[in-house]
């Protein structure tokens, strides 16, 4: 290898280390201070050595170039491998492992130097502990030859049929734009998933739509959801929540081999559920919480939120930023939350809650969000629903038809007071930080959603109306 183009800073410590094995760069830098055994590599490897060209979907490129890398990492890896020495002893490889879906990773990138592209390659290497020659064996020998193995096995037409999947992704997805749809899941799609949910289940029965509410798109055939209020119903381990998890995952393309490619949902669309324990600052819930004790449901603000009160802030929130689609499974829900029988209405006099059935009509009518609902164990939601799926033994039929004869004999439901559902929201903070105020401990944990938090938005930091999303990513 050819290190050139270093220099010594004020500290006399190296900036800009980068080595040069033939025409591919190998930038290294520390991880942290206190690792300094742990260094990160950017591997840049030019255009011209994988066969391409500047006007490639950078996305695309940088998704399939990390999938074909994990094999070549794990190859060095087990080059390497000895059982009886921790990886710090012994040395290792490490890159990040995408998940199925196509998107844009630190892992992975396109950069232009001096009017030259390259594709980027991030990486972690564990030196082995005083193993000098190890560690260069590793770093000037191994690395190099895994990646002139990488570049020869490069293949472009694997990457082409990845460039045109994506390409048929978004033109569903751009047709749902124009349409009376919110989501589609095409015939012969996998949605139930592996055991560490890395794929589709072996032995899985495809998914084939009730013919009465099958569309074509882009020459794809399959189930299509309408805007409005669709319910998923069915017996225990019928498919319904399975469904439900493939339409929360279409918001993104998916890769070759994962079962759900074209399992296609509007991009708007968020899975809301009861989050037991959330911080909540400066929300309007009247729409579903009339009053609380000691409190204003007007501008909600709580470091605990109860099982209703953070359903009912997650829906206001996914609307104030845009969201045009909720999808609630009733096992991730608040049960007062979603529904209220006519024996119970009868018996509590003094309810603060109005049950999400109350307001899932109005909410598609008058703000335009249509919901999606995994329910049961209860027919409370039927005759408020425009479309009604039977899960049987993961086959879905349509029942629509045959659930609104059971509601004929109903008993009107008694008409509630419209609600604005615009909210106007100013959020002051003093900071955001991961410690809490008089708390010397960092709070970490998962949601029930399946998500990392890191630290307590304790003076309430969160989005106005005008200001784009932040977003939790699903690890």
């Amino acid at each position: 290898m050819i290190y050139e183009g270093s220099y010594y800073d004020q500290g006399g410590t190296i900036s800009d280390p980068t080595y040069w094995y033939n025409d591919v760069a190998y930038y290294i830098e520390r991880t942290h201070k206190l690792t300094l055994d742990k260094p990160c590599i950017t591997i840049k490897i030019p255009f011209d050595r994988l066969g391409l060209d500047e006007n490639v979907d950078q996305v695309v490129l940088s998704d399939f170039a990390l999938r074909e890398w994990v094999d070549h990492i794990e190859a060095l890896n087990k080059l390497i491998y000895n059982r009886s020495r921790s990886d710090k002893e012994n040395g290792a490889f490490y890159c990040f492992r995408p998940t199925n879906v196509v998107l844009q990773r630190n892992a992975s990138f396109v950069e232009a130097i001096s009017e030259k592209w390259y594709l980027c390659l991030m990486i972690t290497v564990q030196l082995p502990f005083k193993n000098n020659d190890k560690a260069m064996r590793m770093l000037c020998k191994m690395l190099p030859k895994e990646v002139e193995d990488l570049i020869a096995k490069f293949d472009l037409i694997k990457l082409n049929a990845a460039y045109e999947l994506v390409k048929k992704q978004n033109m569903i997805r751009e047709w749902l734009k124009s349409s009376d749809y919110c989501a589609f899941i095409a015939n012969g799609s996998i949605l139930p998933r592996n055991k560490d949910n890395s794929g589709p289940l072996e032995g899985a029965l495809p998914f084939i739509s009730p013919e009465d509410i099958e569309v074509e798109i882009c020459g794809l055939r399959g189930m299509g959801i309408k805007h409005g209020v669709t319910v998923i119903t069915g017996g225990g381990y019928s498919g319904k929540s399975t469904v439900l998890d493939a339409l929360n995952s279409g918001i993104y393309n998916h890769s070759i081999g994962d079962g759900r490619e074209f399992v296609i949902t509007d991009q708007s669309a968020m899975e809301i559920s009861a989050e037991e324990g959330r911080s909540i600052k400066n929300i309007n819930i009247t729409p579903f919480i009339k009053w609380i004790p000691n409190s204003s449901a007007e501008q909600f603000s709580t470091h605990y939120a109860s099982g209703s009160t953070s359903q009912a802030a997650n829906i206001m929130e996914a609307i104030n930023i845009g969201c045009k689609l909720l999808l609630i499974d009733e096992d991730r829900s608040a049960t007062n939350f979603m529904i209220q029988d006519i024996k119970m209405r009868s018996l509590i006099k003094h309810e603060p809650i109005t049950p999400f059935t109350e307001r899932v009509r109005e909410l598609y009518e008058a703000a335009h969000v249509s919901s999606v609902l995994v329910i049961g164990g209860s027919g409370e939601f039927l005759s408020v629903a425009d479309q009604i799926i039977l899960m049987d033994n993961f086959v879905p039929k349509n029942v629509t038809q045959e659930a609104k004869n059971l509601c004929e004999h109903d008993k009107p439901r008694e008409r509630i007071p419209l609600t604005k559902w615009e909210i106007e929201r100013k959020i002051t903070t003093d900071h955001f930080s991961s410690y809490p105020q008089g708390s010397g401990t960092e709070k970490l944990m998962v949601s029930t959603m399946g998500y990392i938090m890191i630290g307590l938005i304790s003076e309430g930091f969160t989005i106005s109306h005008h200001t784009p999303s932040l977003q939790l990513l699903p690890f």
